[in-house]
Protein backbone atom coordinates (compact mmCIF):
# COMPACT_ATOMS: atom_id res chain seq x y z
CA UNK A 1 0.00 0.00 0.00
CA UNK A 2 0.96 3.49 -0.35
CA UNK A 3 2.65 5.17 2.93
CA UNK A 4 -0.11 7.63 3.16
CA UNK A 5 -2.06 4.88 3.82
CA UNK A 6 0.09 3.50 6.91
CA UNK A 7 0.41 7.06 8.03
CA UNK A 8 0.55 11.21 7.52
CA UNK A 9 3.60 12.91 7.85
CA UNK A 10 3.42 16.84 8.26
CA UNK A 11 6.03 19.38 8.32
CA UNK A 12 6.83 20.59 11.68
CA UNK A 13 6.38 23.89 13.28
CA UNK A 14 8.85 26.96 13.27
CA UNK A 15 9.89 28.10 16.80
CA UNK A 16 12.88 30.90 16.65
CA UNK A 17 15.27 31.13 19.87
CA UNK A 18 14.16 34.28 21.15
CA UNK A 19 10.23 32.67 21.86
CA UNK A 20 11.56 29.68 23.24
CA UNK A 21 10.74 29.47 27.06
CA UNK A 22 12.97 27.03 29.38
CA UNK A 23 10.72 23.95 30.04
CA UNK A 24 11.08 19.72 29.76
CA UNK A 25 9.52 19.78 26.37
CA UNK A 26 11.59 18.60 23.86
CA UNK A 27 12.15 20.29 20.72
CA UNK A 28 13.21 17.98 18.40
CA UNK A 29 15.48 18.98 14.98
CA UNK A 30 17.04 17.01 12.00
CA UNK A 31 19.65 15.86 14.44
CA UNK A 32 16.99 14.93 17.48
CA UNK A 33 16.47 16.69 20.37
CA UNK A 34 18.21 20.56 20.56
CA UNK A 35 16.48 22.20 23.08
CA UNK A 36 13.54 22.07 25.37
CA UNK A 37 10.71 24.28 25.51
CA UNK A 38 8.00 24.97 28.53
CA UNK A 39 4.57 24.47 25.82
CA UNK A 40 4.49 20.97 23.25
CA UNK A 41 3.16 20.86 20.04
CA UNK A 42 2.58 17.45 19.17
CA UNK A 43 1.33 14.48 21.93
CA UNK A 44 3.51 11.38 22.41
CA UNK A 45 4.07 9.21 21.55
CA UNK A 46 5.38 10.22 18.34
CA UNK A 47 7.99 10.00 15.46
CA UNK A 48 9.96 12.71 14.24
CA UNK A 49 12.35 12.41 10.81
CA UNK A 50 15.01 15.50 9.50
CA UNK A 51 12.66 17.21 6.87
CA UNK A 52 16.27 19.14 5.82
CA UNK A 53 19.87 18.35 7.20
CA UNK A 54 19.94 15.13 8.54
CA UNK A 55 17.97 12.76 6.70
CA UNK A 56 17.11 9.13 7.29
CA UNK A 57 17.49 9.57 11.18
CA UNK A 58 14.29 8.69 12.96
CA UNK A 59 13.45 9.53 16.44
CA UNK A 60 10.74 8.08 18.91
CA UNK A 61 9.35 10.14 21.80
CA UNK A 62 7.45 8.65 24.34
CA UNK A 63 6.21 12.22 25.75
CA UNK A 64 4.57 15.11 24.27
CA UNK A 65 7.11 17.50 22.03
CA UNK A 66 7.52 20.53 19.44
CA UNK A 67 8.77 18.91 15.95
CA UNK A 68 10.55 21.76 14.61
CA UNK A 69 10.14 22.72 10.96
CA UNK A 70 13.36 21.17 9.90
CA UNK A 71 11.35 18.13 10.64
CA UNK A 72 8.24 15.72 9.47
CA UNK A 73 6.56 14.37 11.80
CA UNK A 74 3.72 11.48 12.47
CA UNK A 75 0.46 13.50 12.75
CA UNK A 76 -1.92 10.08 12.16
CA UNK A 77 -0.75 6.56 12.77
CA UNK A 78 -4.01 4.91 11.45
CA UNK A 79 -3.91 2.40 13.87
CA UNK A 80 -0.67 1.22 13.60
CA UNK A 81 1.82 0.43 16.31
CA UNK A 82 4.20 4.06 17.12
CA UNK A 83 7.00 2.37 17.98
CA UNK A 84 6.84 0.03 14.99
CA UNK A 85 6.62 2.76 12.93
CA UNK A 86 9.75 4.40 13.96
CA UNK A 87 11.55 1.54 12.81
CA UNK A 88 9.43 0.87 9.91
CA UNK A 89 10.39 4.50 8.39
CA UNK A 90 14.13 3.97 9.98
CA UNK A 91 14.12 0.98 6.92
CA UNK A 92 13.14 3.22 4.09
CA UNK A 93 15.75 5.24 1.87
CA UNK A 94 14.75 8.88 2.28
CA UNK A 95 17.49 9.33 -0.24
CA UNK A 96 15.03 8.06 -2.74
CA UNK A 97 12.73 10.63 -2.29
CA UNK A 98 14.75 13.91 -1.37
CA UNK A 99 14.37 16.94 -3.95
CA UNK A 100 17.54 17.25 -5.95
CA UNK A 101 18.73 20.51 -5.05
CA UNK A 102 21.48 22.18 -3.38
CA UNK A 103 20.68 21.01 0.23
CA UNK A 104 18.46 18.36 -0.36
CA UNK A 105 15.16 17.92 1.80
CA UNK A 106 12.21 15.75 1.84
CA UNK A 107 9.93 15.79 -0.55
CA UNK A 108 6.54 14.30 1.71
CA UNK A 109 4.15 13.94 -1.28
CA UNK A 110 6.74 11.71 -2.95
CA UNK A 111 7.00 10.11 0.52
CA UNK A 112 3.38 9.20 0.91
CA UNK A 113 3.42 7.65 -2.22
CA UNK A 114 6.10 5.14 -2.07
CA UNK A 115 4.63 1.58 -2.38
CA UNK A 116 5.53 -0.19 1.39
CA UNK A 117 4.75 -3.93 2.81
CA UNK A 118 3.12 -3.55 6.45
CA UNK A 119 2.97 -6.62 9.31
CA UNK A 120 -0.82 -6.90 11.01
CA UNK A 121 -0.58 -4.82 14.30
CA UNK A 122 0.06 -8.05 16.59
CA UNK A 123 3.46 -8.65 14.20
CA UNK A 124 4.30 -4.77 14.96
CA UNK A 125 4.02 -4.63 18.38
CA UNK A 126 5.72 -7.86 18.83
CA UNK A 127 8.79 -6.05 16.57
CA UNK A 128 8.72 -3.17 18.47
CA UNK A 129 8.88 -5.36 21.44
CA UNK A 130 12.33 -6.93 20.65
CA UNK A 131 13.71 -3.83 19.04
CA UNK A 132 12.45 -1.48 21.56
CA UNK A 133 14.15 -4.10 24.83
CA UNK A 134 17.27 -3.02 22.81
CA UNK A 135 16.75 0.89 22.56
CA UNK A 136 15.76 1.09 26.20
CA UNK A 137 18.67 -0.86 27.29
CA UNK A 138 21.19 1.39 25.14
CA UNK A 139 19.19 4.26 26.73
CA UNK A 140 19.24 2.66 30.30
CA UNK A 141 23.21 2.18 30.16
CA UNK A 142 23.81 5.66 28.59
CA UNK A 143 21.71 7.34 31.91
CA UNK A 144 23.50 5.33 34.21
CA UNK A 145 26.88 6.60 32.66
CA UNK A 146 25.79 10.42 32.94
CA UNK A 147 24.84 9.74 36.05
CA UNK A 148 28.25 7.81 37.27
CA UNK A 149 29.90 11.13 35.32
CA UNK A 150 27.79 12.91 37.15
CA UNK A 151 28.99 11.94 40.74
CA UNK A 152 32.31 11.86 39.84
CA UNK A 153 32.67 15.41 38.79
CA UNK A 154 30.62 16.44 41.91
CA UNK A 155 33.13 14.74 44.16
CA UNK A 156 35.88 16.46 42.20
CA UNK A 157 34.14 20.01 42.66
CA UNK A 158 33.94 19.12 46.43
CA UNK A 159 37.28 17.87 47.05
CA UNK A 160 39.40 20.10 44.77
CA UNK A 161 37.26 22.99 43.88
CA UNK A 162 35.25 23.93 46.91
CA UNK A 163 36.92 21.88 49.98
CA UNK A 164 33.73 20.91 51.29
CA UNK A 165 34.92 18.20 53.74
CA UNK A 166 37.12 20.51 55.17
CA UNK A 167 34.03 23.77 55.55
CA UNK A 168 31.86 20.92 56.89
CA UNK A 169 34.44 19.50 59.79
CA UNK A 170 34.88 23.51 60.55
CA UNK A 171 31.78 24.03 60.81
CA UNK A 172 30.71 20.91 63.07
CA UNK A 173 28.56 19.74 59.69
CA UNK A 174 30.53 16.64 59.75
CA UNK A 175 31.89 14.62 62.72
CA UNK A 176 33.73 11.37 63.26
CA UNK A 177 31.85 8.24 62.77
CA UNK A 178 29.25 9.89 60.70
CA UNK A 179 28.99 10.10 57.12
CA UNK A 180 28.02 12.98 54.14
CA UNK A 181 26.14 12.38 50.77
CA UNK A 182 28.96 10.52 48.48
CA UNK A 183 31.60 10.81 51.36
CA UNK A 184 31.80 7.62 53.70
CA UNK A 185 32.80 8.14 57.09
CA UNK A 186 36.24 6.42 57.04
CA UNK A 187 37.25 9.63 54.94
CA UNK A 188 36.60 11.90 58.20
CA UNK A 189 40.39 11.47 59.42
CA UNK A 190 41.57 12.21 55.42
CA UNK A 191 40.86 15.91 56.08
CA UNK A 192 42.30 18.81 57.73
CA UNK A 193 39.81 20.99 60.08
CA UNK A 194 41.26 24.57 58.83
CA UNK A 195 42.11 26.21 55.28
CA UNK A 196 45.13 28.75 55.02
CA UNK A 197 46.28 31.08 52.70
CA UNK A 198 47.44 30.78 49.26
CA UNK A 199 48.28 32.21 46.12
CA UNK A 200 45.16 30.86 44.47
CA UNK A 201 42.98 31.82 48.16
CA UNK A 202 42.25 29.59 50.95
CA UNK A 203 43.16 26.11 50.56
CA UNK A 204 43.50 23.03 53.10
CA UNK A 205 46.32 23.22 55.74
CA UNK A 206 48.93 20.28 54.51
CA UNK A 207 48.22 20.88 50.79
CA UNK A 208 50.54 22.70 48.16
CA UNK A 209 49.74 24.78 45.32
CA UNK A 210 51.74 23.01 42.34
CA UNK A 211 51.39 24.24 37.89
CA UNK A 212 49.55 21.66 36.05
CA UNK A 213 52.89 20.86 34.28
CA UNK A 214 54.02 19.20 38.07
CA UNK A 215 51.19 16.70 38.55
CA UNK A 216 50.40 16.06 34.99
CA UNK A 217 52.40 15.55 31.69
CA UNK A 218 51.19 18.00 28.81
CA UNK A 219 51.54 16.48 25.54
CA UNK A 220 53.65 13.34 26.70
CA UNK A 221 56.72 12.28 24.87
CA UNK A 222 55.43 8.84 22.88
CA UNK A 223 57.43 7.76 19.86
CA UNK A 224 55.72 5.97 16.83
CA UNK A 225 57.50 5.14 13.40
CA UNK A 226 55.50 6.52 10.48
CA UNK A 227 53.89 4.24 8.72
CA UNK A 228 52.54 2.27 11.64
CA UNK A 229 48.87 0.96 12.33
CA UNK A 230 47.57 2.41 15.29
CA UNK A 231 43.95 2.88 16.84
CA UNK A 232 42.91 6.60 15.40
CA UNK A 233 40.38 9.30 16.98
CA UNK A 234 39.42 12.29 14.59
CA UNK A 235 38.20 15.22 16.20
CA UNK A 236 34.76 14.18 15.41
CA UNK A 237 34.86 11.28 18.12
CA UNK A 238 35.62 13.64 20.76
CA UNK A 239 31.76 14.14 22.91
CA UNK A 240 30.59 17.50 23.65
CA UNK A 241 29.60 15.63 27.09
CA UNK A 242 30.46 12.54 28.66
CA UNK A 243 33.63 11.07 28.93
CA UNK A 244 33.29 8.58 26.24
CA UNK A 245 34.87 8.50 22.40
CA UNK A 246 33.86 7.08 19.45
CA UNK A 247 35.35 3.80 19.01
CA UNK A 248 39.01 4.10 17.12
CA UNK A 249 39.91 3.00 13.60
CA UNK A 250 43.27 1.57 12.52
CA UNK A 251 44.90 3.73 10.16
CA UNK A 252 48.56 4.55 9.40
CA UNK A 253 50.48 6.89 11.43
CA UNK A 254 51.50 10.25 9.76
CA UNK A 255 51.87 12.92 12.62
CA UNK A 256 49.65 14.03 15.56
CA UNK A 257 49.36 13.62 19.01
CA UNK A 258 50.24 10.02 20.66
CA UNK A 259 48.04 9.08 23.76
CA UNK A 260 47.22 5.55 25.72
CA UNK A 261 44.44 4.17 28.10
CA UNK A 262 44.15 6.36 31.12
CA UNK A 263 45.09 9.89 28.66
CA UNK A 264 42.72 12.34 28.45
CA UNK A 265 42.19 14.15 25.02
CA UNK A 266 41.12 18.13 24.99
CA UNK A 267 40.52 19.72 22.08
CA UNK A 268 42.79 22.86 22.09
CA UNK A 269 41.05 24.55 18.66
CA UNK A 270 38.07 26.95 18.36
CA UNK A 271 35.47 26.22 18.36
CA UNK A 272 36.11 22.73 19.86
CA UNK A 273 37.50 23.43 22.74
CA UNK A 274 34.26 26.20 23.93
CA UNK A 275 31.56 23.49 22.90
CA UNK A 276 33.35 21.04 25.27
CA UNK A 277 34.99 18.27 23.20
CA UNK A 278 36.93 15.86 26.09
CA UNK A 279 37.78 12.21 26.33
CA UNK A 280 38.71 10.39 28.45
CA UNK A 281 40.76 6.88 26.71
CA UNK A 282 40.58 3.53 28.04
CA UNK A 283 39.21 1.68 25.08
CA UNK A 284 42.44 0.72 23.97
CA UNK A 285 44.00 -2.61 24.23
CA UNK A 286 46.23 -2.83 26.68
CA UNK A 287 49.65 -1.25 26.21
CA UNK A 288 48.87 -0.11 22.72
CA UNK A 289 49.63 3.79 21.46
CA UNK A 290 46.58 5.33 19.79
CA UNK A 291 47.18 8.28 17.71
CA UNK A 292 44.96 11.05 16.63
CA UNK A 293 44.58 14.83 15.29
CA UNK A 294 46.75 17.30 16.03
CA UNK A 295 44.27 19.12 17.40
CA UNK A 296 44.31 17.53 20.47
CA UNK A 297 46.12 18.16 24.08
CA UNK A 298 46.58 15.03 26.12
CA UNK A 299 47.00 15.19 29.94
CA UNK A 300 48.52 12.17 31.44
CA UNK A 301 48.42 11.80 35.11
CA UNK A 302 51.67 11.55 37.19
CA UNK A 303 51.39 9.29 39.66
CA UNK A 304 50.05 9.21 42.64
CA UNK A 305 47.57 11.54 41.04
CA UNK A 306 45.09 9.08 39.43
CA UNK A 307 44.15 9.03 35.40
CA UNK A 308 40.54 10.05 36.37
CA UNK A 309 41.55 13.37 38.15
CA UNK A 310 42.86 14.80 34.61
CA UNK A 311 39.23 14.01 32.48
CA UNK A 312 37.62 15.57 35.86
CA UNK A 313 40.00 18.65 35.64
CA UNK A 314 39.75 18.76 32.00
CA UNK A 315 35.95 19.12 32.93
CA UNK A 316 36.17 22.06 35.62
CA UNK A 317 34.25 24.96 34.89
CA UNK A 318 37.52 27.25 35.78
CA UNK A 319 40.17 25.28 33.75
CA UNK A 320 38.47 25.30 31.10
CA UNK A 321 37.83 29.58 31.09
CA UNK A 322 41.42 29.39 31.72
CA UNK A 323 42.49 27.30 28.39
CA UNK A 324 39.71 29.59 25.99
CA UNK A 325 41.57 32.87 27.90
CA UNK A 326 44.77 31.72 26.64
CA UNK A 327 43.77 30.83 23.18
CA UNK A 328 45.86 32.32 20.51
CA UNK A 329 45.58 33.11 16.60
CA UNK A 330 43.04 34.84 14.38
CA UNK A 331 39.59 34.99 15.35
CA UNK A 332 38.95 31.84 12.58
CA UNK A 333 42.01 29.80 13.76
CA UNK A 334 42.38 30.28 17.54
CA UNK A 335 43.82 27.45 19.83
CA UNK A 336 45.28 26.88 23.34
CA UNK A 337 49.77 26.72 23.62
CA UNK A 338 50.38 23.66 25.50
CA UNK A 339 52.46 25.97 27.10
CA UNK A 340 50.00 27.98 28.34
CA UNK A 341 48.60 25.33 30.21
CA UNK A 342 51.77 23.73 31.92
CA UNK A 343 51.99 26.76 34.48
CA UNK A 344 48.02 26.80 35.76
CA UNK A 345 48.47 26.52 39.40
CA UNK A 346 45.90 23.99 41.45
CA UNK A 347 45.75 22.80 44.51
CA UNK A 348 47.49 19.23 45.27
CA UNK A 349 47.12 17.55 48.17
CA UNK A 350 49.19 15.20 49.98
CA UNK A 351 49.53 11.61 48.05
CA UNK A 352 47.21 9.68 50.54
CA UNK A 353 44.33 11.82 49.20
CA UNK A 354 45.00 10.89 45.78
CA UNK A 355 44.58 7.16 46.79
CA UNK A 356 41.21 7.55 48.27
CA UNK A 357 40.43 10.04 45.42
CA UNK A 358 40.99 6.95 42.90
CA UNK A 359 39.49 4.38 45.01
CA UNK A 360 35.90 6.28 44.37
CA UNK A 361 36.18 7.40 41.28
CA UNK A 362 37.95 4.71 39.10
CA UNK A 363 35.49 1.86 39.70
CA UNK A 364 32.52 4.77 37.86
CA UNK A 365 34.77 5.56 35.04
CA UNK A 366 35.06 1.34 34.78
CA UNK A 367 32.04 0.74 34.76
CA UNK A 368 31.37 3.77 32.38
CA UNK A 369 33.25 1.85 30.27
CA UNK A 370 31.67 -1.53 30.39
CA UNK A 371 27.83 -0.13 29.82
CA UNK A 372 29.86 1.62 26.55
CA UNK A 373 30.86 -2.00 25.41
CA UNK A 374 27.75 -3.39 26.38
CA UNK A 375 25.73 -0.32 24.33
CA UNK A 376 27.56 -0.99 20.94
CA UNK A 377 26.65 -4.92 20.90
CA UNK A 378 23.53 -3.98 21.82
CA UNK A 379 23.36 -1.45 18.87
CA UNK A 380 25.29 -4.19 16.63
CA UNK A 381 22.17 -6.48 17.52
CA UNK A 382 19.36 -4.19 16.63
CA UNK A 383 21.13 -3.26 13.21
CA UNK A 384 21.31 -6.70 11.98
CA UNK A 385 17.61 -7.76 13.33
CA UNK A 386 15.58 -4.63 12.44
CA UNK A 387 16.08 -4.77 8.67
CA UNK A 388 14.83 -8.63 8.40
CA UNK A 389 11.95 -8.12 11.22
CA UNK A 390 10.85 -4.92 9.13
CA UNK A 391 11.04 -6.62 5.92
CA UNK A 392 9.10 -9.56 7.01
CA UNK A 393 12.11 -11.83 6.19
CA UNK A 394 13.08 -12.45 9.89
CA UNK A 395 9.94 -13.86 12.29
CA UNK A 396 9.84 -12.69 15.61
CA UNK A 397 10.20 -16.36 16.77
CA UNK A 398 13.10 -16.69 15.02
CA UNK A 399 14.89 -13.95 17.26
CA UNK A 400 16.81 -15.82 20.21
Amino acid sequence: MPLGDVVELKRGYDLPKKKRIAGSVPLVSSSGISDYHAEAKVRGPGVVTGRYGTLGQVYFLRDDFWPLNTTLYVRDFKGNDPRFIAYFLESLDFSAYSDKAAVPGLNRNHLHQALVRLPPLPEQRAIAHVLGTLDDKIELNRRMNETLEEMARALFKSWFVDFEPVRAKMDGRWRRGESQPGLPAEHYDLFPDRLVASELGEIPEGWAVKPLGGIVQVNPREPMKRGTLAPYLDMAALPTSGCSPDNPVLREYKSGTRFRNGDTLLARITPCLENGKTAFVQSLVTGTVGWGSTEFIVLRAVPPVPPEYTYLLARDDGFREHAIQSMTGTSGRQRVQVDALAPYPLPSPPAEFWNRFSALVSPQFAQIEVNRRESLALAAQRAALLPGLVSGEMKVGEVS
